[in-house]
């Protein structure tokens, strides 16, 4: 595996069927070649990209938000937890073996309930009070090493008694039913606390019980351990057996969830001056505790991008991802920086999918007949079945072979794909601008370019009102120095123009109108890369 880390492929915000099929059709060739790559989409996709993923039933890519640095990606102490009855003494060593102070304790669901350090342990210790005991069985046999002499009770609970007198002080002043005894081989006494019903017998220096009395023990089910060690050291140590529940602290515990971002952490972290944080995951359960000293900026993102290269259409939070490659046909942004040199494949090509599948052809990877529908729908989509003026003899060359290997006649099943989003029924105004939509820097301004196809305008001609006011509102909104919409129809190979106030004398020039009007006809306009990008750019630039 060359990078066990996940890299993230993705086209732009709105994806299309080009980029999505690109970002599937990258990841399968990535995988071969044996990278660790995940195909990835922005923003929901459309009716057309879902006609294409059911035909060649492929599995929709993961939709994400964003690739700003969140907590979880980051190196924290992962799964780093103590559940609330395990012993004081587990906790101890589990933080000295890890090499941090403090642990979260949780209970059987893995919800926190709070946080055990090394200076309560501390406290504990010299707390002397030694003589309440709440652990459970196991508890003493692991943190003292001791051995399962009788064992009848799970839980140990109860008021420590050392036999630090003789039997006869003992019997006459300490009741012992359901105490924990710390004793040697002190016989007289070991039967006066099994007939009283102790709870626990702890038997030290390695002596053994009588016979007689261990009987005596079963029928009055009293739990005995044996200890190798003497009775004043056993009894210095005893407490380090109980739960930590019985220390722990819930005071001032700050808690963050795995998918804060990392800024946002740092915001907090920075405030409170907490030196440890319990992270915590959309349900509440405990992952881990992160450390201050835990941030780090190697746990970027590692991104590919797919069918853009400028940092308007992708992901929030590029600029904290590591962009590792880009595979596209569009002309080059100047709002992209990147940290170091990456592999940047641009081809003037009618689609992203033409390239990749050359890739394929250079890499000897042979493609199977999904992968071929979803590249060969890339490339019917973005040439508009090879009649965009954007096709090459590449893309020609591209739908020939694909058409063979995802079997299927190619322009047939290029018809019913672009009629499979034509309908605009149902969809409301900003569905039909968000379906394809991308945003263009030109100087010190903006503008937005976004276009639908469809069989036929008069649906669109009908909400022409509503289309216009909503151009004009979002041109406003968001500053845009041109808003324009294209209703492209893909039988009559041309577009409907719609714009924004503030658009028609650029368009005018565009299009070397003396007048325009909104739904105005341009013929053989189908390509905004091509037809239109260039133009508008060269007169909002002046």
């Amino acid at each position: 595996m060359k990078n066990k880390k996940p890299i993230y492929i993705f086209g732009h915000k709105t994806p299309d069927t080009d980029s999505v099929a690109a970002s599937l059709s990258l990841s399968y060739l990535k995988n071969k070649l044996g990278y660790n790559t995940i195909p990835t989409i922005l923003t929901p996709i459309n009716d057309e990209t879902k006609y294409v993923l059911n035909y060649f039933k492929v599995k929709e890519p993961t939709l994400i938000s964003d690739v700003k640095i969140k907590v979880k990606d980051l190196d924290y102490s992962k799964n780093y937890v103590v559940k609330y009855t395990d012993s004081i003494y587990n906790a101890y060593n589990y933080m000295a073996e890890v090499g941090i102070s403090k642990v979260p304790v949780v209970d059987d669901n893995k919800k926190l309930l709070g946080i055990i350090s090394m200076k309560d342990i501390a406290k504990s210790e010299f707390s002397n009070n030694y003589s309440e005991v709440d652990t459970n069985y196991d508890n003493i046999i692991s943190s003292l090493n001791g051995t399962e002499v009788l064992k009848y009770n799970d839980e140990i609970k109860g008021k420590v008694q050392v036999a630090a007198f003789n039997s006869d002080t003992i019997i006459k002043k300490f009741p012992l039913k359901d105490r924990i005894l710390i004793v040697g081989d002190r016989h007289d006494i070991i039967e006066y606390a099994i007939n009283q019903k102790a709870k626990l017998l702890v038997i030290t220096g390695g002596h053994k019980v009588k016979q007689e009395l261990l009987n005596l023990a079963k029928e009055n089910k009293v739990n005995i351990i044996s200890l190798k060690e003497g009775t004043l050291e056993v009894a210095r140590r005893f407490n380090i057996c109980n739960k930590v529940i019985t220390i722990m602290n819930n005071d001032k515990v700050l808690c963050i969830n795995e998918n804060e971002y990392l800024s946002e952490f740092v915001k907090v972290a920075n405030k409170t001056r907490f030196s440890y944080y319990p992270v915590l995951d959309n349900y509440d359960k405990c992952l881990g505790i992160i450390r201050y000293s835990d941030i780090a900026y190697d746990n970027k993102k590692q991104v590919i991008l797919v069918d853009h290269n400028g940092s308007d259409q992708s992901a929030n939070g590029l600029d904290e991802a590591e962009i590792l490659e880009i595979v596209d046909h569009h002309n080059i942004a100047s709002s992209l920086q990147t940290g170091a040199a990456i592999d940047i494949t641009t081809k003037p090509y009618g689609s992203s999918n033409t390239i990749i599948y050359f890739m394929y052809k250079d890499y000897n990877v042979k493609v199977p007949q999904d992968i071929a529908g979803l590249m060969l729908s890339g490339i019917l989509s973005d040439t508009l079945i090879l009649t965009s003026p954007t096709t090459t003899e590449k893309d020609k060359e591209a739908v020939l072979e694909l058409s063979k290997l995802a079997k299927v006649d190619y322009e047939k099943y290029g018809m019913d794909m672009l009629k499979a989003s034509t309908s605009i029924k149902g969809k409301t105004i900003d569905d039909i601008l968000t379906t394809d939509f991308k945003i263009y820097p030109a100087g010190n301004t903006k503008y937005c370019l976004s276009q639908f196809f469809t069989v036929g305008v008069d649906e669109m001609m009908e909400r022409k009102e509503e289309l216009v006011d909503r151009l004009n509102n979002i041109a406003k909104e968001s500053d845009y120095a041109l808003n324009a919409f294209l209703a492209t129809d893909i039988l009559t190979n041309g577009s409907y123009v719609f714009y924004s106030d503030n658009s028609e004398n650029t368009l005018k020039k565009v299009f070397n109108k003396e007048e325009m009007e909104q739904g105005i006809f341009i013929p053989n306009l189908v390509s905004r890369k091509k037809q239109l990008v260039p133009f508008v750019q060269a007169e909002l630039s002046e």
